[in-house]
């Protein structure tokens, strides 16, 4: 049976103070009034139905996950007691699948990307189910098709084309963010696909190379599989690791029993992992102001303004230009547009400076 996983741990801190402990990005209502998290479910639910799609995240978030989740039973939840980078988070629910339905083939998806068309999405996922169900030794990614020199993005040297799949390819090696220069030269050869982070395999393929590359994850995962009740004492003690560096790099470069290939995600493929990229998900006014809550702007223009105090106060500004303003109940935050990326180091300062709590 197919079954889909949404990977929604993360507390994405380049987006406070919106977001913040107890109250991540994903679970931000920020797109047409929908989070990304239901974003995601959106999209996977229709190809596996919603009695298969799983949602891993922070146990913290369990009870907002199931509120906007209504159709997810608890059982389809898990709930990390502590983060373990992306390794675990894949690791885990895979061997609880593997339990419940050894032939489970399982796409891992993430809750923090924006992905349009939905319908072209779907059926770029039932390929990758497709190639995961005839071929046990392929672990599936999906390469996002560039429309730009990125920089901010890992990619994926593409090899041949994968037999009776014209939009799958071999994945030769995984490559680093590179620098603007080496982005260039990737585009411009048409060999390279953004690596979206997302994965289709049959779990038992997945196992095993999890039992060839690190096999105490995978003595431990099982066990968590076996014995739910060991959650607390055994998840926190899991290498923190990330899912590429621990098995999709080493298996492109032979190791493992397996192969990697990936889908082209040839579709509008959008991190909102910052205010800017955030803003240009927003709606804009003639003044090129993407605003949220009670503002007042004069005189400002390509601003991203957003007030999230429900209280009925104002937030106002004028003579602005390209500036990001956020209000919050707790904390007030002010950028320039283009030191977005820097909103991390300031959230980490605040905690340290003045209040863990506000962070």
């Amino acid at each position: 049976m197919r079954y889909a996983v949404i990977m929604a741990g993360g507390s994405g801190t380049r987006l406070w103070p919106l977001s913040r402990q107890g109250e991540p990005k994903q679970l931000l209502r920020l797109i047409g009034g929908k989070s990304l998290l239901r974003l995601a479910y959106e999209r996977v639910a229709p190809v596996v139905g919603a009695g298969h799609v799983l949602v891993c995240t922070g146990a913290a978030y369990a009870g907002e996950v199931l509120a906007q989740l209504p159709e997810i039973s608890p059982q389809n939840l898990l709930g990390e007691p502590v983060g373990r980078d992306s390794l675990n988070a894949v690791a885990w629910p895979v061997a609880v699948l593997a339990a419940r339905d050894p032939q489970a083939v399982v796409a891992m998806v993430t809750a923090d990307q924006l992905i349009e068309p939905v319908e072209l999405f779907g059926q770029r996922l039932k390929t990758a189910f497709e190639v995961a169900e005839k071929d046990a030794d392929a672990l599936v990614t999906f390469g996002v098709v560039p429309d730009g020199p990125q920089t901010g993005f890992g990619y994926l040297h593409r090899g041949a084309t994968v037999a009776g799949f014209d939009q799958v390819s071999e994945v030769i090696e995984f490559k680093e963010k590179p620098d603007a220069q080496t982005a260039q030269r990737y585009l411009g050869s048409g060999e390279y696909w953004w690596n979206s982070g997302m994965f289709v395999w049959q779990a038992a393929t997945l196992l095993r190379q999890l039992q060839a590359l690190k096999p105490a994850t995978h003595e431990a995962v099982l066990r968590l599989a076996a014995h739910p009740d060991q959650l607390a004492t055994i998840y926190p003690e899991l290498e923190k690791t990330s899912v590429d560096f621990a098995v999709m790099e080493p298996v492109s470069r032979g190791q493992g029993s397996a192969h990697v290939v990936a889908v082209a995600l040839d579709s509008r493929w959008a991190d909102v992992g910052s205010f800017a990229s955030l803003y240009t998900e927003l709606p804009h006014d003639d003044s090129g102001n993407a605003v949220q809550g009670s503002v007042v702007a004069d005189d400002t223009t390509g601003c991203l303004l957003i007030n999230a105090e429900p209280d009925g106060s104002v937030l106002a500004v004028t003579g602005l230009r390209q500036m990001v303003v956020v209000r919050t109940s707790t904390a007030t935050m002010a950028c320039p547009m283009e030191a977005s990326q820097q909103v991390k180091g300031l959230s980490l300062r605040v905690a340290r400076d003045i209040d863990p709590a506000l962070a």
